[in-house]
């Protein structure tokens, strides 16, 4: 022990240090303070997860995206209408804190796009997904009263078509009450087989799960499986938001003249658009490794798919086949549906791609009737061939 040591008896085995530090918000400690009573920065919220609504072009996305870049460079694009977006080293510049840059990203979005969004807030990206998605099933309930409650058609649709700010406060109290009574299905990256699986031991909510012996649940659900859940049971996501640029995509969308109940006719609408999509693929000497689908409903709600393809492509039967399968897994029995969409994403050089030898004659036989086709659109016009099924645009 020094000499320093011993002219201070009372000294605490943690010395304290004089602290000038810039806090959360704007504001400053100065002082002398433990590092274990500062609070930390990753529990403040930081994490904006923006959807924008209606479903915007690719051109009026990118500009989206580029309005979000204003606030924080850490931008991670989830096209085709959400973001996520670290704000933590905006929040002393601007002067405000996450809810707040949200309302600025709102507004913003409005006045130049004309599109607004609903953002989730908080300390990560799982409870920022949720808080959104929470917040825009509010938005839908309230929309569904005001039908109810006669105040008309386009009164309706103006709350339905509205957005909204939800924060999910960053002490543990208040992220233990917000998901304490959310299911299994709720946590983003839990699927219907997994949420049943769990409901079946009686685990039907977050607050059930995050009380579950980890042991318990890695013997329900396998090792690697059980602490992502356990871990999402407790508000707890350490992926970080990652900058990116959106994958080179392209799209296309068939608005049905009428709320679209038959089946058939949806089937047609998705042959008409991978037959295009295949078309200007092609066209452009590229192919996409993966399909999305979007469906818009009569009472203005969306829900997306997308399936990564065997193989890039853009062989018109090969895109088509995955956009029959996301479109049958929705299971669309009743639904009044108002337009559907579908955009193919992460293009690259065709010349860069491999193909699996085939050999299928039929495949073979379809890949030069395609070949033929396409000739056929070069000299004569792109509606020079088309799909029996083909549905005018409406």
């Amino acid at each position: 022990m020094t000499s320093d040591q011993h002219s201070f008896p009372d000294q605490h085995p943690f010395p304290t240090r004089r602290m000038d530090m810039a806090l959360p918000g704007g504001g400053r400690a100065v002082g002398p303070e433990r590092a274990a009573d500062v609070p930390h920065v990753a529990d403040v919220p930081h994490v904006l997860y923006v959807r924008f609504h209606p479903v915007p072009g690719e051109d009026v996305y990118q500009g989206l995206l580029t309005l979000l870049g204003e606030v924080t460079p850490v931008v991670e694009a989830l096209p085709p209408d959400a973001a996520l977006a670290d704000v933590r080293g905006a929040l002393r510049y601007f002067g405000r804190d996450a809810a707040g840059l949200a309302e600025i990203v709102r507004v913003r979005a409005l006045a130049r796009y004309g599109v607004d969004c609903t953002v989730g807030v908080a300390a990560n990206p799982l409870l920022a997904r949720m808080a959104a998605h929470e917040a825009q099933e509010d938005q839908g309930a309230q929309g569904a009263q005001g039908v109810q409650g006669a105040q008309g058609a386009q009164g309706a649709q103006g709350a339905q078509e509205s957005g909204a700010v939800r924060t999910v406060p960053g002490d543990p109290d208040a992220v233990a009450a917000f998901l304490a009574r959310k299911p299994p299905i709720a946590l983003p990256g839990v699927g219907p087989a997994t949420a049943r699986t769990l409901s079946a031991y009686g685990l039907d909510s977050a607050a059930r799960i995050a009380a579950a012996p980890l042991s318990t649940l890695q013997r329900i659900l396998g090792a690697a499986t059980a602490r992502r859940v356990h871990a999402w049971a407790r508000g707890i996501d350490p992926a970080p938001v990652t900058p990116n640029a959106p994958a080179r995509a392209m799209g296309a969308e068939h608005r049905f003249r009428r709320d679209e109940l038959d089946p058939v006719r949806r089937r047609r609408a998705l042959l008409t658009l991978a037959d295009g999509l295949g078309v200007r693929l092609r066209t452009s000497g590229q192919v996409a490794a993966a399909i999305s689908l979007t469906v818009r409903y009569a009472d203005r709600s969306t829900t997306t798919r997308t399936r990564t393809l065997t193989e890039p492509t853009a062989h018109t039967p090969a895109l088509t086949a995955a956009a029959y399968a996301l479109h049958d897994a929705l299971g669309l029995q009743r639904a009044r549906v108002r337009s559907v969409a579908l955009r193919v994403e992460g293009l690259t050089d065709a010349g860069l791609a491999s193909h699996q030898l085939t050999f299928d004659p039929a495949d073979e036989k379809s890949r030069r009737l395609e070949a033929a086709a396409d000739r056929a659109r070069a000299r004569f016009g792109v509606s020079a061939v088309r799909p029996a099924g083909f549905l005018d645009v409406a």
